[in-house]
Order: C-alpha cells, then structure tokens, then sequence
C-alpha cells in the first residue's frame, strides 16, 4: 500500500481566525468525532516527476480505534485488515497471507492514518494551506520521520474528506480520491475479523 498557502487578508483580525479555525476543525472533527467510516477509494501512485506508475481502488472500513478493512478490488484483488491487534495483508493472486502487529506494521499509510485516534499534535505539526480549487487543504508533517512518508496533505470538501496525498521520502505521491462517504453508521464487526483460507500460505506469525 505505498502510496496541497494561506492567503493573506487585509483585515486578519476579523477574517483570517475564524478561516482557520474552519479548517483545524474539519481535520479535528474526523479524528476525534467520527467512529466509524467506509468509503470508495480510487487510488494512484506518481513518481517524483508526478506520472503515474499505479492505479488501484476499491472500498475501505473503519472502526476507531484501530480496526480496519481496505479491499482492493482492482488490478489486484488484496484484503487488508486490522483487528486491533494484529494487520492481515492477503493477496488473493499470490495465495499468501502476511500477518504483523498492528504497532509500527505499516507506519503512516493510509490504512493506520485514518483508523489512527488520539491528539494529533502529539504525532503531527498540522499547517492549513488554503483552498485549492473545491477542497480546502491542512498538511500535516510526521513528527517522527521513521513511518515511511514525509508530508502528508488532506482535502476537505463542505468539512468532509474527499482526498488524501501521502509523499514518501523517494517523493512518490500516493493519493487517495474518496466518495461515496459514511460515517457513523454501523458496519459489521465481520469485516475486522480475518480468516486464513485454507490453503494459503501464512508469512510473519
């Protein structure tokens, strides 16, 4: 799974506070506020000079804190799951199954960055970066620089999120494009369970 300048007001006392606080909150308000989600996701990975060298998608699920499930559908049909406790990454063609404890499995990709809980600040400097086109930009930078991706930049649409750009330190751009969006709505515990099937193979357990 490898994997965007506030503008300057006149009167920043009456406009430029109130601007940002909208932006600190949509980035807030999905960490803190939001439980559960699920969602399609088309995704891309571009080089350094931003052609494309991957294109993927699918359908997510999460369930804070700590549980997913990210299903690949297409060009390859892989399965993704965190219970908690441990990440199942399966890849269907391969038949073979990697299993790793959820603490440090996948560093900062998008699977752990969304399923992610806590105070943000602890983990990230969060820097609005204004709007860009319909989408209102807050990057976040890693604190840590040892979880695979340098700079990491959410869109928000109407205080939802619609894209996410991860840059890892070979400056490859994963983007995630979302829609169809829900959040707060039960999702069954299944989809964080995972079963080996039979006959495939199991690496890291």
């Amino acid at each position: 799974m490898k994997r965007l300048i506030i503008m300057l007001l006149l009167l920043p006392g009456l406009s430029l506070a109130p601007a940002l606080a909208a932006k600190k909150d949509s980035l807030q308000r999905f960490f803190r506020d939001v439980k559960t989600y699920s969602a399609h996701f088309d995704q891309v990975v571009l080089d350094e000079g931003l052609n494309l060298i991957q294109e993927s998608s699918g359908n997510l699920w999460i369930e804070r804190p700590g549980k997913f499930r990210w299903h690949y559908d297409k060009p390859f049909e892989q399965h993704i799951v965190g219970d908690g406790e441990k990440v199942w990454s399966y890849d269907v063609e391969l038949q073979q199954v990697t299993v790793r404890p959820t603490t440090g499995a996948l560093g900062y990709t998008p699977a752990i960055l969304m399923a992610g809980r806590g105070r943000l600040k602890d983990n990230f400097t969060v820097k609005p970066l204004g709007r860009q086109g319909s989408l209102e930009w807050t990057q976040m930078m890693p604190k840590k620089k040892d979880g695979g991706f340098e700079d990491i930049r959410i869109g928000f649409e109407n205080g939802r999120i619609r894209v996410l750009e991860m840059i890892d330190s070979f400056d490859q751009t994963t983007r995630l494009t979302l829609s169809e969006a829900k959040e707060n709505k039960k999702i069954d515990p299944g989809k964080f369970r995972f079963k080996v099937p039979q006959g495939v193979d199991v690496v890291g357990q």
